[in-house]
């Protein structure tokens, strides 16, 4: 069963790094090493921060974007410009940025932002060695928390997720920010995900195969694509469901006999595969609406979920269509009358709430008709979309039959024709398996996004993007690269000098 805290975003404060005017750079470097604050910037209509001498200096320098080391004693910044240290310059700009946003009342300076709620104790103690202090501060009406999810790569080290929900984070992320208020779905999603790709995708050799490349990539392997190694459970799932696929299709590097057929065969049965893809679509987007209205109500509480689209009103329109389609595929008028009394009263409750958000009158009469109308087809068309998942799993199956059939027709023809179906069977494996991969991924995702995230998300919020570059500690006096030694720390942990 998951535990509460795995369904929501990370619980996030709104604090305030208060410390004495002269310890407030070194309390900022502290803030900078643990990683995980998110300092307010000055925006339009805040206090304006002039450039300051080290971003002055790295404007002169004409760097491009690099990565920005900070220094934890102050540098000698014109030593840093002779060297040409734009990485050093861009981290002490960036303290100056966030030293010029500070809010100050006599000798003690003060920064708002958000830091996760687990965080704070160890971060307060971090900075109490400095002389500052970690504030709790309420958080002002009409004011959403930055978003991190449980599985994101920006969490801290000693409390980053199981790698299982880290790798399925990107499903989500890619496609926007969770809003604070709502449900994490990257579970959900990723199981989603990897079962409609299976069923795509549904050969147990090509699964094995995917199986193989997520343990290369687990083991780092090859090393260009070592920053891939976090999704390798994502890709060892897909290779999974795709083998169980295989296994229930009797697949095996296509029909070549050596499963046998435990569900069915896709070329034999294509309307019973056509059936069940529709019929888990529909399953996918009863859960979906469920979802939706959990995060209506926690995004606008009652009234919110009662007449959303995507909250009680919408899913009401949806059963009462499915019961409608029931009566004819059954026979059953009941069936009929009692899904024309739900959709109706669905489109009701979905018509005052699309309506509240018109400018009234005729023309919000007009507008709100247009969108009742298309939120009907498009729960008519959605449904029918999840047809895909038996079209492309015909299309693996009719590609791995071709495959297979050329395979054996030239197997009878003497030591050639074995030598040439070898060369089929390989080469056209593998161009099915890079084909059929991609197309299966694509369609899996463009499933996810528009027919189920749609109802999840109405609104997006903002990611949390804490104040983390790596901070230099110099052994020798602070300023160039004359040091004799030097070693970087960030929020996750040391890094060599030459990685800073």
């Amino acid at each position: 069963m998951l535990r509460a805290e795995s369904v929501v975003p990370v619980r996030m404060r709104r604090v305030a790094v208060v410390a004495p005017e002269p310890a407030l750079r070194e309390t900022l470097v502290r803030i900078a090493e643990a990683g995980c604050v998110e300092i307010d910037l000055a925006v339009d209509g805040g206090p304006s921060v002039r450039r300051g001498p080290a971003a002055s200096r790295l404007q002169r320098l004409r760097a491009g974007p690099g990565p920005a080391v900070l220094s934890a004693a102050p540098p000698d910044l014109d030593a840093l410009e002779r060297e040409g240290r734009a990485d050093l310059l861009a981290g002490e700009a960036q303290l100056e940025e966030r030293l010029g946003g500070a809010v100050r009342h006599g000798a003690v300076a003060a920064l708002a932002g958000w830091c996760p709620e687990a965080e704070m104790e160890a971060t307060a103690a971090r900075i109490a060695g400095a002389g500052g202090a970690l504030v709790p501060l309420p958080t002002r009406r009409g004011v959403d928390p930055p978003t991190l999810l449980t599985g994101a790569a920006e969490g801290p080290p000693d409390r980053r997720p199981r790698t299982v929900r880290r790798s399925f984070t990107p499903l989500v992320t890619t496609y926007g920010t969770v809003p604070y208020a709502d449900r994490d779905p990257t579970l959900p999603a990723g199981i989603a995900y990897v079962v409609m790709f299976g069923l795509m995708f549904g050969d147990a050799g090509h699964g094995l195969l995917l199986l193989a490349l997520a343990l290369v990539l687990r083991a780092g392997r090859p090393r260009r694509a070592a920053a891939l190694r976090p999704l390798w459970p994502f890709v060892a799932a897909a290779g999974l469901a795709s083998a169980l696929a295989g296994l229930a299709y009797g697949e095996f590097f296509g029909p070549t006999g050596v499963l046998p057929v435990l569900w069915l065969a896709p070329l034999d049965e294509p309307t019973r595969l056509l059936t069940a893809a529709v019929g888990l679509g529909a399953v996918l987007l009863a859960l979906a609406y469920g979802a939706g209205i959990v995060n209506r109500l926690r995004e606008g509480g009652p009234a919110a979920a009662l007449y959303a689209t995507s909250g009680v009103a919408g899913a009401a329109v949806y059963l009462g269509l499915a019961a409608l389609a029931g009566s004819v595929w059954l026979g059953q008028a009941v069936y009929g009358v009692v899904g024309a009394g739900v959709v109706a009263v669905g489109l009701a409750f979905a018509g005052v709430g699309v309506y509240a958000g018109t400018a009234g009158g005729a023309g919000g009469a007009v507008q709100t008709g247009v969108q009742l109308f298309d939120a009907v087809v498009r729960i008519g068309s959605n449904v029918v979309s999840f047809a895909r998942l038996a079209a492309f799993g015909l299309t693996h199956a009719a590609l791995g039959a071709i495959i297979w059939d050329g395979t054996t027709s030239s197997a009878g023809r003497g030591p050639a024709g074995v030598a040439v179906a070898t060369l089929v069977f390989l080469l056209g494996n593998a161009l099915a398996f890079a084909l059929e991969a991609l197309v299966a991924g694509v369609q899996a995702l463009r499933l996810e996004f528009y027919e189920l995230f749609s109802r999840l998300f109405e609104t997006e919020g903002r990611p949390f993007r804490p104040w983390r570059p790596p901070v230099q500690h110099l052994t020798g006096p602070a300023g160039g690269t004359g040091a004799s030694e030097a070693r970087a720390t960030t929020g996750r942990g040391p890094v060599r000098k030459e990685e800073a």
